[in-house]
């Protein structure tokens, strides 16, 4: 598992691997996150993969503006206000993905999930990545699933040691403050269904 840091070349490479099919792990504004292209379902089984997640377990969107996200879910009144509240920041929505979406989204490699995780990072990295490449990313935390989440390149390596499948590159931000996940809604209804808690109290 290769580990570089966040600088101009660092930044040039991450890009690369992501554009190339592959899955890098990077600092987001609550932990370490894995990010891999979610147009491409290859990328997204391979994440699972490293990841050891159940393959039905739906894997969230990293989008880069509240603009590019509506290109891709049904919004509604209610995401609008939350967004304005909240976003960027540790907030993923869940919402129904839009049938005329530019590019199918793969929330499992399988992609047949309907609805898909809606985050916009607050954390320049996370924001500098998704925005360069151009279309949606996966984001979950990089830990193993079951593990606690990772908060440092060495929290990463640590936890893939023993594994045979690993992230292709870290982009090393350094030691991040132990934030909460984020908060996860279900909002596909117009009404706010809390899935998990995290650091916003709704």
């Amino acid at each position: 598992m290769k580990v570089v840091p966040f600088t101009e070349d660092g930044f040039t490479e991450a890009l690369g691997v992501l554009k190339n099919g592959g899955v890098i792990a990077h600092a987001t504004e609550t932990c370490y996150g894995l990010a891999c292209d979610l147009t491409n379902p290859e990328a997204v089984e391979k994440l699972f993969q490293i990841k050891d997640r159940p393959m039905t377990q739906a894997v969230s969107a990293l989008f880069e503006s509240v603009e590019q996200a509506k290109e891709y879910v049904e919004w509604n009144d209610l995401a609008e206000e939350l967004a304005a509240k909240y976003l960027p920041g540790p907030l993923t929505m869940i919402m129904t993905m839009r049938s005329d979406a530019p590019r199918k989204l793969f929330a499992t490699p399988e992609g047949t999930t309907q609805t898909i995780g809606v985050r916009i990072s607050s954390h320049a990295t996370a924001q500098a990545l998704v925005e360069a490449f151009g279309s949606p990313l996966s984001t979950t935390s990089a830990n193993v699933h079951g593990e606690p989440n990772p908060y440092s390149p060495g929290d990463i390596s640590e936890q893939y040691a023993a594994h045979a499948i690993v992230p292709d590159l870290v982009s090393d931000d350094g030691s991040l403050l132990k934030n909460d996940a984020s908060t996860v809604i279900d909002i596909t209804n117009g009404k706010i269904h809390v899935l998990r808690a995290g650091p916003l109290k709704l």
